[in-house]
């Protein structure tokens, strides 16, 4: 059962909903470029059903949390920032962080920044610098926004009045001429924790190298590249992401077991 509040971070309201066992391991989900708490309906009950205390919530500027006049893709700064002032509010001290596309992004630069406060990583589609298959792909969804109605409602579901303030902020964010020469590779090293680098193989805006330069960059970093998936995987193939991302979580617990004995 979900329990749905606002808390109130650095200035605005965002809308947080937590599943599960509140004595579990904390898994904090951070939504995609264009998503919400609803993008993770299929691992919502998942987690909380394997014993997690699981944690989602509409980042500022999405879904039930305050308008937000720009985002800040490609460094995420203030998502970041509310984050970090988001746990402790939560009481969470170590959780797992799991994120897909930006949210992968907003993760892997939270783990490089308090590399202490995390257990470990789990990223979907993250990116860490521009390829040339992602612009073509930004571009082929504003024509879907323009012109597509049944994406439109889709995404109207999840945002309401805000829907059109969140896809202009997304769309301009990460077109605009700075963004091309962004690289957070260099990062990458400071993440201490455990990390499972996730993304499909037909990923429509970024290649599979791009995952390995993610799990190459990061020291105890696991890949997989899976099969026939695309950019959406969670929800695309949600019962085969699932089990192996829980399986990720017990190898990571038993790990620390041994280490603790």
């Amino acid at each position: 059962m979900a329990a749905g509040e606002h808390v109130h971070v650095n200035g605005r309201n965002l809308y947080v909903e937590q599943y599960g066992a509140r004595d579990g391991q904390a898994v904090v989900l951070l939504h995609h470029g264009l998503g919400s708490i609803g993008a993770w309906k299929a691992q919502l009950p998942a987690m909380a059903a394997a014993g997690c205390r699981v944690v989602a919530y509409d980042r500022w500027g999405y879904g039930r949390s305050d308008l937000r006049p720009s985002f800040s893709a490609p460094h995420f700064e203030e998502d970041v920032a509310d984050l970090h002032e988001l746990l402790p509010r939560l009481g969470l001290a170590c959780p797992v962080l799991l994120g897909h596309s930006d949210g992968g992004t907003i993760a892997l630069y939270f783990a490089a920044r308090y590399a202490e406060q995390v257990n470990s990583l789990i990223v979907v589609a993250a990116h860490i610098y521009v390829e040339d298959r992602m612009r073509p792909g930004i571009e082929a969804l504003c024509h879907a926004y323009e012109k597509d109605v049944r994406f439109r409602q889709s995404l109207r579901r999840q945002h309401g009045d805000q829907t059109d303030a969140v896809f202009s902020n997304w769309y301009s964010s990460w077109v605009r001429p700075a963004s091309l020469a962004w690289d957070m590779r260099p990062l990458l090293g400071s993440i201490a924790c455990p990390a499972l680098v996730v993304q499909g193989k037909e990923d429509e805006h970024a290649t599979p190298q791009h995952a390995q330069d993610i799990a190459a960059g990061i020291p105890k970093a696991q890949l997989w590249l899976v099969d026939g998936a695309h950019h959406m995987l969670p929800q695309e193939m949600p019962d085969v992401f699932n089990r192996r991302a829980l399986d990720f979580l017990e190898e990571v617990t038993k790990e620390e077991s041994q280490y603790v004995q």
